[in-house]
């Protein structure tokens, strides 16, 4: 999955953007208050995104 349509998903499912770093930003889920940080890698695996959405406490995967 392309990293700009897998963070896509992530703000319209309400994530907020928290910070940049070198190699990883940082999302939280305000509805959780659960943080997670993202790659940047261009391409991120389905088994990393699934398991990035279900650390933000999203039960559901999105396609």
């Amino acid at each position: 999955m392309k990293r700009s349509e897998f963070v896509r998903q992530l703000l319209a499912d309400g994530c907020i953007l928290v910070r940049h770093g070198a190699k990883h930003d940082v999302y939280i889920n305000p509805a959780t208050s659960k943080k997670q940080t993202v790659p940047r890698h261009t391409e991120i695996d389905n088994v990393l995104a699934r398991h990035i959405r279900t650390r933000l406490g999203f039960t559901e995967p999105r396609h």
